[in-house]
């Protein structure tokens, strides 16, 4: 009886956060069984959850390539714990209590609340079969226009499946691939119809649901986006920017580069630009060799990463809105302006406070990281493992070829990395923290000298 008033009084930061866990160990066992590989053998444990780990987290760094490696078993455990991982699994929960007709509790709700970064609870069953029906319907579109690019090369059952699986891998953020060897979609980086549907795909998963559908109703209501919410603005606004920005700056940065894009036409050029603007935030596809890369390049791209997509989305990072708050509170504090300020609406505190909490936090997980990989990862450089913690953090699945040869502390690390990413740094600390005190005082203001 006690066992069961704890549960009930878990906090959502805390179901949020076991939630994650047993759908990534559930995961991890069945990917070890033999039917889930091609060999027939028995995948260590380790191997199984990191794989799961990064499907749940739709991370996409891989250990073991999933083409090869993996049999249809296991590669369709792969695509369910990715969707599952994705569209979180507050919603297959609640889709199964809607399909059995079960009363969803308002502890759920709260939940769902919490998972999906919505502003209230009004409204919150039906933003969930919204999501679900627009997941299923943009995935379909999707895959049927990639299946006209791989049937003709793969077959018609072959490329059906690697339609399917890899629209749901792009919707998602999360980087698999079945093409084999580790290259991901580099032997179709000409193919400009492939790049822009999994860049569309991306996008539209990376910007959050909420955006989505209000931008489908403002398009309907023919509203301007200055009639936006503010959350849609700014969301809007800073991927408009990072994405235009990192576009021309790549082609810029790669344009000599016989490595990446030299070679090619001015065409292929700007799409593998644009393609390698969208996937660091954060899908884990690559159309050219990220090794191969300019330093500039290579540094805007794991900047990338750790901004990541938008809340309540399928990406990962700290979130387009957070790096959008503190840019406005800087903003705000060089302007003499107490308060952070964007288009013409106030900031309040305890948003800023929790957008620098995520930041700090980000940088954090990232340095800690970098620092058990440098003593783990024996002769890899420090750029090297760098890029691949912030890839892991961001969820983003990009590599320059470190995760295959991790030792297992290395594995480990990344894999606890990756959770964190997913969940959320914040969510965790907070699941840990366990129930917070209210205080009805403040202490005397004191002085510091800062700068």
């Amino acid at each position: 009886m006690e066992e069961f008033k704890k549960k009930r009084n878990m906090s959502p930061f805390k179901i949020l956060a076991i939630g994650f866990l047993t759908v990534i160990l559930t995961g991890a066992i069945l990917l070890t069984l033999p039917i889930a590989t091609q060999s027939g053998e028995i995948t260590s444990f380790l191997d199984s959850i990191f794989t799961a780990t990064s499907a749940v987290c739709v991370t996409g760094l891989v250990v073991l390539d999933t083409g090869t490696y993996w049999s249809t078993f296991g590669q369709v455990i792969i695509l369910t714990l990715i969707e599952i991982g994705g569209l979180g699994f507050m919603a297959m929960s609640t889709f199964f209590a809607m399909v059995l007709g079960k009363r969803i509790s308002l502890r759920e709700r709260l939940v769902m609340q919490e998972a999906y970064n919505t502003f209230s609870l009004q409204g919150i069953i039906s933003h969930v079969r919204y999501m679900l029906l627009f997941t299923v319907s943009v995935q379909l579109f999707a895959a049927l226009i990639l299946m006209t690019q791989f049937i003709p090369i793969y077959g018609i059952g072959t490329g059906i499946y690697y339609g399917i699986f890899h629209a749901i891998s792009a919707f998602n953020n999360a980087g698999f691939d079945l093409l084999g060897n580790f290259t991901s979609i580099t032997i179709f980086n000409e193919n400009k119809i492939i790049l822009i549907t999994l860049a569309i795909l991306i996008n539209i998963g990376g910007l959050g649901y909420l955006v989505i559908r209000e931008i489908i109703s403002g398009v309907r209501a023919k509203r301007k986006l200055k009639n936006f919410s503010l959350h849609a603005k700014v969301v809007l606004t800073i991927s408009g920017i990072l994405l235009s920005v990192g576009t021309i700056a790549l082609l810029i940065f790669e344009w000599n580069n016989p490595a990446t894009i030299e070679h090619m036409s001015f065409g292929n050029k700007l799409t593998n630009a644009f393609f390698s603007a969208v996937t660091p935030r954060t899908a884990g596809f690559n159309s050219i060799s990220n090794s191969d890369m300019s330093p500039a390049g290579k540094l805007l791209t794991m900047g990338y990463m750790f901004v990541g997509g938008s809340p309540g989305s399928t990406a990962g990072g700290v979130k387009t809105t957070t790096l959008g708050i503190v840019v406005f509170t800087l903003i705000s504090v060089l302007r003499g302006r107490q308060d952070a300020e964007v288009y013409k609406r106030r900031i309040s505190q305890s948003i800023v406070f929790k957008a620098m909490a995520i930041f700090m936090l980000g940088i954090t997980i990232v340095i800690i990281g970098v620092m058990i990989l440098s003593i783990t990862e024996v002769g890899s450089s420090f750029e090297t493992i760098l890029y691949e913690v912030i890839s892991a953090f961001g969820t983003v699945g990009l590599s320059q070829g470190l995760t295959p040869t991790l030792s297992s502390v290395g594995k480990v690390t990344i894999a606890i990395i990756m959770y964190l990413g997913r969940v959320g740094p914040l969510t965790v600390m907070l699941a840990l923290a366990g129930k917070q005190e209210k205080i009805n005082y403040k202490y005397p203001e004191g002085k510091i000298l800062i700068g």
